[in-house]
Formats: C-alpha cells, structure tokens, sequence
C-alpha cells in the first residue's frame, strides 16, 4: 500500500475531503480513547502563542521627498530607535530599516507595541535623523512599501520555568512586576502539548519553505532559528505583516523591559512519520525549573502542571471590585487590557494571570496551577504563554485549510 503524502492530503483538501482537527481536538480525542490513524485524520493544525524576544519587522517606510537627505543616520518610530539600512537609500526620501520587538522607548511602549499599532491601522510618527537635520513624517502600514516581520528564533519545542531563590524581588523579564522569593511563585512559557514542535519533535514535515500562520497572517519557515538545539529546537520564520491581525501579537510589559507577542500556527500532515509524535499530551512534555540568577534547571514539573485543569482564560467579576485609589491591574497589566471604566478587553488580553495575583479584592479568577519545586507547592503567578490565543489560531487555520483558502506543503530544506 502507497505511503500517504502530502500531495494525496491536499488533494482530499481541493475534493472538500480533507479530515482536519486542532490539536486540542486531537488531544481530547486521544484522552476518550478514539483511535486516530492516517486513514481517519489527515491534518492537524498546531500552534503557540508567546513571548518571542527574536522578532524583528523590516520595513521601507517614507520620510520626506527625494533629494532632501542624501542618507539616515538615526531612525525612531514613535519614540523608538530602529537601525536604518542596510540599504543606503541615497536621496531616496525613503528608508529602509530593521526594528527589533525589543527595542523600547520607554518600560510602556516597545517594538511590539509598534508591530501591533501598525497592524491596527494606526498612525505612528517617523523621525530621522541626517547631516544633522530632523526629518518627520506620519505614516501608517498601508504607507510601507515592504514590511514583513521575521523572528531570529521562535516555537522552541520546550522552555524554563522560572523562580527566585533570593529573598526580595528580582527584576527581570520573567515577570511583571517582580519575581518574588524566596520560591514564593513561578513564570512559565510553553503551550505544552499543541506546540508545533512538540507535535513534530523530528522536524518531519517542518522545515525551510513550510506554510504557517504568523500573528494570523500566511508566512513560511525559513530556517532554524538561533540558540536551537537537537533537544530544544526552534525555528525562524517570516510573514508579511500587512496579512496580519493585532490579537496575535503585541508587546508585552515586564519589570525589566518590554517583551514582544508572536504567534504561529502549523499544519502537520498525519502521515505514517507524523503520526507517532501526534499522541503527544501535556502529562508528557517535561517543563525544567530555573533559578532565575543563573538560568539552570535544577528540577522539573510537564506541562500537565500549566494547562491541565487550569484555566486557560481569565475572567473579571466587576461585583467584586473594591475600587482603589490606583488600580494595580490597570496600571501594570502587561498588555494595556484592562481598564476600570472598560473591564478587560479581550482582543489585548494574554490570559497571563498576572492580575489575579495583583487585585486585592480578588476581581479577577483564574487557576493557573502550581509546581512540585523538591516537595513543595509553588504557584504559578504568571503565564508568559496564551493556549486560549493559540488555540484560536489553530481553529482559524483549520478553517482556512476546509475551505480550501490555505495547503499544506513539502519542506524544501530540513531545519
């Protein structure tokens, strides 16, 4: 009997035939003790939704007219610095720049921020800066003649936990408002069972030139990304960023400095390669514990811990508040989607869980589960992943492949 390939599944995908789930389906499917076989599936649609501090926007962004500046030597947008180039532009008006998700203007607002205002049709504000003179202009994505968002590293198969093993508070982009010790709470990342990566740990069908969502919008492998590794593999990725839409991506507050929000979803054929690793549960997916000084596992929980009769979306009980003079949640929500007046706004929330531990009055509920650190519970205070956000990708690329808008293809380099 001939193997399945991805040319037989597309083809089922152009016929209306095609069997697609979600991961969450698959897995749910797997617990009730449903047996899947490459005769009953034929894709299932992967994805996470995360930190990715490698993202980076490249972007060709006008300025003035041409003949005003010969060449930029400094670029900001709204206030952040980005590096012009590597294309000179001479007298151009144009510029050519690289912004990192990274880069911040102040501990509020970062490259993220900007990735999203810009795919929310929002105005943001260029200066440049050549032979001494300032240029401005205000320009939104529809003005960018090129702009695509690329990650250097990204969907690691598997992450660190976090903890503090000093007394006090620790300042760093592991938590919101500082990690607090003595092992007094723990910041994971990881969407554990439906990560791309967990879900194709060889890198069967991932690969150079596969086709996934990136923040919502169609994008491709184009490599691996840095600081892979055979046990904790990742990849680099690219997209345009006018395909995307804003609830996928962002910055991200943090008491250190501002983070950046990605997302990405993958389509894995259920062939007879695939399918073994596709019955991979949370239960199974090891999550190490760092100390958060020197960042080296020193035990380990799954992630079974994280996402497993937890909860995966946050919600808010306005009968519960108890006004404050300064509302802590409105103040330090790391993504600006909470206010007093508007409640949360579920397009910008992360589902990180950080407010529930900041309310005093208890408004906002959530479980977000605990760790066994060497025979003590530590709760988990900070979700620096959103399943529920990834789970929703998954679901719109399995929409896309039923019909017919989106199919699966062959790699065509190994990462």
């Amino acid at each position: 009997m001939a193997k399945k390939t991805i040319q037989d599944i597309n083809e089922k995908i152009r016929k209306g035939e095609a069997v697609v789930y979600t991961a969450r389906e698959l897995k749910e499917m797997i617990r009730n003790g449903e047996r899947v076989t490459t005769d009953t599936v034929d894709a299932v649609t992967t994805g996470t939704c995360g930190i990715m501090s490698g993202t980076a926007a490249i972007l060709t962004v006008p300025v003035a007219e041409k003949g005003v500046f010969a060449k930029a030597e400094s670029i900001w947008i709204n206030g952040v610095a980005a590096h012009p180039g590597p294309c000179p532009n001479e007298n151009l008006g144009i510029v050519d720049l690289i912004l990192y998700g990274t880069s911040y203007a102040s501990h509020e607002y970062g490259g993220g921020q900007i990735f999203r205002d810009l795919v929310a049709g929002k105005e943001v504000e260029v200066r440049v800066e050549a032979n001494g003179n300032i240029f401005e202009n205000h320009i939104t994505l529809d003005d960018c003649s090129y702009a695509k968002l690329m990650t250097t590293r990204g969907a690691f198969k598997n992450y660190v936990s976090f903890l503090n093993d000093a007394t006090g508070s620790c300042d760093t982009i592991f938590s919101v408002t500082g990690l607090r010790g003595p092992r007094k709470e723990i910041a994971i990342s990881g969407c554990g069972e439906i990560n791309p990566i967990e879900n194709d740990p060889s890198l069967v069908s991932i690969g150079m030139g596969t086709r996934i969502l990136v923040n919502g919008g169609v994008g491709y492998v184009i490599g691996q990304g840095t600081r892979s590794t055979p046990g904790k593999p990742n990849m680099s990725v690219i997209a345009d960023l006018k395909g995307m839409q804003a609830q996928y991506m962002g910055g991200f507050k943090t008491s250190k400095t501002p983070e950046v929000i990605t997302s990405i979803a993958v389509p894995i054929p259920v062939t007879e390669q695939t399918l073994p690793h596709l019955g991979v549960l949370d239960g199974d997916v090891s999550l190490p514990v760092g100390e958060i000084h020197d960042r080296v596992p020193f035990t380990a929980g799954t992630y079974a811990d994280v996402w497993q009769g937890t909860d995966h979306v946050i919600t808010y009980a306005s009968e519960l508040c108890t006004p404050c003079k300064v509302c802590t949640v409105e103040r330090d929500c790391p993504t600006a989607a909470f206010t007093m007046k508007g409640g949360i706004d579920k397009r910008r929330c992360y589902n990180c869980g950080a407010c529930v531990f900041m309310c005093p009055g208890g408004a906002f509920k959530g479980s977000l589960g605990s760790m066994d650190i060497e025979g003590t519970r530590v709760p988990i205070t900070l979700r620096q992943s959103n399943r529920a956000r990834a789970d929703e990708l998954c679901e719109s690329l399995k929409e896309r492949i039923l019909a017919r808008e989106f199919y699966l293809s062959e790699k065509v380099g190994s990462i």
